[in-house]
């Protein structure tokens, strides 16, 4: 089958091209990742990625197969999303530092005939961070578009991670190992 990635995320395409798999990337504008407030947890991203296949699915051919993808951070019951703006960011990393939260992925593998959704927890830990680092990386990293104002991959996971339980990937923002699992699981059970 050929693979479709529905992801503007650089991070996303760079993680499924490490599986050394050919994909495609196809994105459609403007699709609405709002979820029922009564979500909890790791049913968020998998809600949004199971609301993203359906937009895709008309426009699927019987040969292809979609990845769709989402990553919130949870933090004390408490979404953290994009943030808005650089003010915003700092709110959200001081927010997480000296503390444990969850990065939950969802992905749903779609073809026009059958639909297979999963998600994926990471537990992180941020040691204490200064006013200082949480203003260097905002202002030399611009995070914005990032969930929880953080890519654990950048300067911030250097200094701030003190340990992962989980995929790091997953806090990339694409589990791959379970995302192959999938894949490998997807073909042969049709």
């Amino acid at each position: 089958m050929k693979l479709i990635l529905a992801s503007n995320s650089p991070r996303r395409r760079e993680l499924l091209a490490g599986l050394g798999l050919d994909f495609e990337v196809r994105v459609l504008p403007g699709i609405d990742e709002s979820h029922p407030a009564d979500l909890q947890g790791g049913d968020i991203p998998l809600y949004i990625c199971k609301k993203k296949a359906e937009a895709y699915r008309s426009a699927l051919h019987p040969d292809e197969l979609l990845i769709t993808a989402d990553t919130i951070v949870w933090l004390d019951g408490v979404v953290l999303e994009k943030p808005k703006d650089e003010a915003d960011a700092r709110r959200m990393l001081h927010a997480l530092s000296g503390k444990t939260h969850q990065v939950f992925t969802g992905v749903c593998l779609t073809t026009t005939e059958k639909q297979v959704a999963f998600s994926c927890r990471s537990d992180v830990t941020f040691c204490q961070l200064s006013d200082d680092e949480v203003n260097f990386y905002v202002e030399h990293y611009r995070p914005l578009d990032k969930a929880g104002a953080y890519g654990v991959q950048e300067w911030i996971g250097y200094v701030g991670v003190e340990r992962i339980e989980g995929s790091f990937f997953n806090v990339v923002g694409l589990p791959v190992q379970r995302l192959y699992q999938a894949l490998k699981g997807f073909q042969s059970n049709p």
